[in-house]
């Protein structure tokens, strides 16, 4: 049997859109077995009643397997552990599409690289920016030319922490994207590429102080907003309380604060003081960056 362990991803990280990503420690994890017969999944041991040919981590296995015509009959897929909330833009869907692929090739006798293992999986997902941090860990900036998908870390200082802070409710990733403009102004082009050079420069000097500069957004965030109610006071009260840095994680509906890791107790709770007093439900959690991405083993 085999057992794949998948970390969430932030994406987008304020004026990275579709480019930047990054692991967190927060994880999905997969069994996958060979059998003969029809597929089955279960979900912590209990069988899912969803036709498994619609299930992501299916596709993703059968597609990668198919290509390299891989002979199968049918399987046993269990999802063992799932702290990754769907559709609150934390790579769920990518946590699934990395797993499905990551399966295929332990199967296969790891006859695919990391760097086809990405090309794969981007194929399927459509965009790099989640599926890269998830195979390979840390901050992750990722481009696509053609089929080719070039990669980079970013070195992410460890007096950092993410403050995610997720709701009740979901924002559709694909209702996400029709919010947002066919063009843009040059002066909003402009804004993204000298925030988003400048904050991987501020990150690499530890230049704190200019973070909340280098997260500002005319992309993505201003359109997505208004999809997440409460937004906007959110960003603003965590603002207020210490965090250095906010953004929207992904499309939404999950806002993210970067907060200093030796303040992260006090920001917690104040924090959530100030969650739980909203009409929605929200928890907060705090996370640091995953390092390792994707991992596979024998069970």
């Amino acid at each position: 049997m085999i057992r794949v362990r998948i970390p969430a991803t932030t994406a987008n990280m304020g004026p990275g859109f579709d480019t930047l990503g990054m692991a967190l420690n927060l994880y999905n994890e997969i069994e996958i077995e060979k059998k003969r017969g029809k597929t089955e999944i279960y979900n912590n041991g209990q069988k899912s009643k969803d036709d498994y040919k619609e299930n992501l981590i299916y596709t993703s296995l059968t597609k990668t397997l198919d290509m390299y015509n891989y002979e199968y009959n049918g399987f046993y897929i269990n999802v063992s552990r799932c702290d990754i909330p769907i559709s609150r833009g934390l790579g769920s869907s990518a946590a699934c599409i990395v797993g499905g692929v990551a399966a295929a090739n332990a199967l296969m006798g790891n006859i695919m690289s990391t760097d086809k293992t990405i090309q794969v999986a981007t194929e399927i997902e459509g965009h790099p920016d989640n599926i890269v941090p998830a195979i390979v860990g840390g901050m992750v900036i990722s481009l696509q030319e053609g089929e080719k998908i070039s990669y980079s870390k970013v070195q992410f200082p460890h007096k950092l922490k993410f403050a995610a802070m997720i709701p009740n409710f979901q924002v559709n990733t694909a209702i996400s994207r029709e919010m947002l403009p066919k063009s843009y102004l040059k002066e909003d082009c402009i804004f993204n590429i000298s925030r988003s050079a400048m904050l991987i420069s501020a990150l690499y000097n530890g230049e704190f102080d200019k973070l909340r500069t280098c997260f500002s957004d005319r992309i993505h965030q201003p359109y997505r907003k208004p999809l997440i109610k409460n937004a906007e006071i959110i960003l603003e009260k965590v603002k207020e309380i210490g965090a250095i840095g906010e953004f929207i994680s992904g499309s939404g509906s999950t806002l993210m604060a970067v907060i200093e890791a030796k303040n992260a107790e006090r920001f917690e709770k104040e924090a959530k003081s100030f969650l739980d007093s909203l009409e929605d439900e929200w928890k907060i959690i705090l996370l640091d960056p995953d390092m390792e991405g994707v991992k596979v083993s024998s069970c």
